[in-house]
């Protein structure tokens, strides 16, 4: 996609759009069914099973509630602790803290930016109800040491994969792997309905439940399904269904998938090859995928020399129209983090990335001239 030259600012992000969003809106509207679980929802439900290969996807009004209800079927409780990584979003660590259970913050690694595998059996105790995998800019964690690990102790896997939906790991889906994962599709994703989620439920043994979970605690499913002849409360739970409104939204993205993926493939490897000499030459280090990876391309950064070029070349960018944005600050360290147990110096490597990472504009409508407006930009920072 070529667009003309312009001057204008140059967003961090512009939510997607196709084609299709505002017709499919429309058809919902006047469907008359505007809450949960209607044509649009059944539709969205059955691509997604196919892209992850699970036996069951429920669409969500978020990530963080898809991982809320990751913590409900995993049975975390208060006084249970549940393993992440410290470079993470505050979603990732409420979905389990809401459930009285406390964070136990793992470092990543300095190559991927994932929880360091290396450090987790260190950190399970006899209290460990589950570890919680990030999979940061859709590059998958080490899932079979992860695997192997939790195996072996008897705990859940759950996996965030809010920045991960079409990538892979050796082959397989990323998201596959636990029990049970998460998946965003809020405005700043691939694929958005401005505020979204998915549960993926690999374990087939947990999709009867997940459902009364969504519903409010009950088998409303199973009564509109004519499995039982009335509904009741049977569980715990909230309302965890988006609107019929959303789900058209998404259903017409998750259409497009091909061509918003081909889109930003592109631009993510065009950054990539436009930006390899100048990194080498000034200290910056572009990402690293693993060769067993694939990405989505959902985020290309760079990791300045130190906090201090990062912060220059930030206010260079914005000079020039452009804006870019640092990331996670070390949860470990925040103030709920350190009432948790944080300390500094405990994540060494996380506490070293925040300072220094920088994520570039990256988005379906980002146009050939505007990226080349960037890559110029950079190379004309001499900070």
């Amino acid at each position: 996609m070529t667009t003309m030259s312009t001057t204008l600012p140059i967003p961090f992000n512009r939510a997607a759009i196709t084609g299709r969003e505002p017709a499919y809106v429309q058809e919902a509207i006047a469907s008359g069914h505007l809450s949960g679980d209607g044509p649009f929802t059944k539709r969205c439900h059955g691509m997604l099973e196919a892209i992850t290969g699970a036996p069951r996807v429920l669409l969500t009004t978020s990530c963080t509630h898809a991982l809320e209800m990751s913590m409900l079927l995993a049975d975390v409780a208060a006084g249970d602790e549940v393993i992440c990584p410290a470079f993470t979003f505050v979603s990732s660590v409420n979905a389990f803290v809401l459930r009285g259970a406390r964070p136990v913050f793992v470092d990543v690694r300095p190559d991927t930016l994932n929880l360091d595998e290396r450090l987790l059996e260190a950190a399970i105790t006899p209290r460990t109800r589950a570890i919680l995998v990030v999979h940061y800019a859709g590059v998958g964690s080490d899932m079979t040491a992860i695997m192997a690990i939790a195996q072996r102790h008897g705990i859940v896997v759950v996996e965030d994969n809010a920045h991960g939906l079409f990538a892979s790991l050796g082959g397989r889906a990323l998201g596959s792997f636990g029990a049970m994962s998460a998946l965003s599709f809020h405005e700043t994703k691939n694929l958005t309905c401005g505020e979204g989620g998915a549960l993926v439920i690999n374990d087939p043994a947990l999709a009867e439940r997940a459902e009364i979970i969504r519903e409010k605690g009950t088998n409303r499913a199973r009564f509109f399904r004519g499995q039982v002849d009335k509904y009741t409360w049977v569980d715990v739970g909230s309302s965890y269904l988006p609107s019929e409104m959303l789900a058209a939204y998404l259903c017409a993205q998750l259409e497009a998938r091909d061509t918003i993926q081909a889109r930003r493939q592109a631009i993510w490897s065009t950054y990539d090859t436009a930006l390899e000499p100048w990194a080498e030459s000034r200290g910056f280090r572009r990402p690293i995928v693993p060769a067993s990876a694939t990405h989505p391309a959902h985020i290309y950064y760079l990791l300045a020399p130190s906090l201090d070029v990062r912060t220059r070349l930030i206010s260079h960018l914005r000079a020039n129209g452009i804006t870019a944005a640092f990331h996670y600050q070390p949860l470990h360290l925040s103030d709920m983090g350190l009432e948790s147990g944080g300390r500094p110096g405990q994540c060494p490597v996380t506490e070293d990335v925040s300072d220094r990472l920088l994520r570039l504009p990256l988005f379906f409508q980002l146009g050939d001239d505007d990226q080349t407006r960037i890559v110029d930009a950079l190379h004309a920072f001499t900070g």
